[in-house]
């Protein structure tokens, strides 16, 4: 699927958390996208996650709509964070946590 600037944006705005990735969380197909899916289990809310390698065009789409070179992508309350070496430092120093409490709140 390509999908639209519009949808990517829907997607955000519905989830408090979401996740592009290469694969998806049970079958991850890249250490990146293994530890950041591994980051927001740890973190313990639900999130959703994208598979950007279900169509050719799907990571460049992505890339292009939040202006982010690189994947995977993680957005909370919808902001985007970065990636996987973004979202463990933020799990660990518990900024993670703090923002994603601070949106449920709003």
């Amino acid at each position: 699927m390509n999908w639209t600037p519009e949808e990517l944006q829907a997607l955000v705005d519905e989830h408090s958390i979401v996740l592009f990735m290469k694969g998806n969380p049970n079958e991850p197909q890249c250490g990146f996208s293994n530890r950041a899916a591994q980051v927001l289990q740890q973190l313990g809310e639900d999130f959703a996650s994208l598979n950007v390698l279900s169509h050719p065009t799907a990571i460049p789409s992505v890339c292009a709509w939040s202006d982010f070179p690189t994947m995977p992508q993680i957005f909370v309350n919808g902001e985007l964070i970065g990636g996987s070496d973004i979202a463990m430092e933020m799990l660990q120093d518990g900024s993670l946590r703090q923002m994603y409490d601070e949106g449920r709140s709003a």
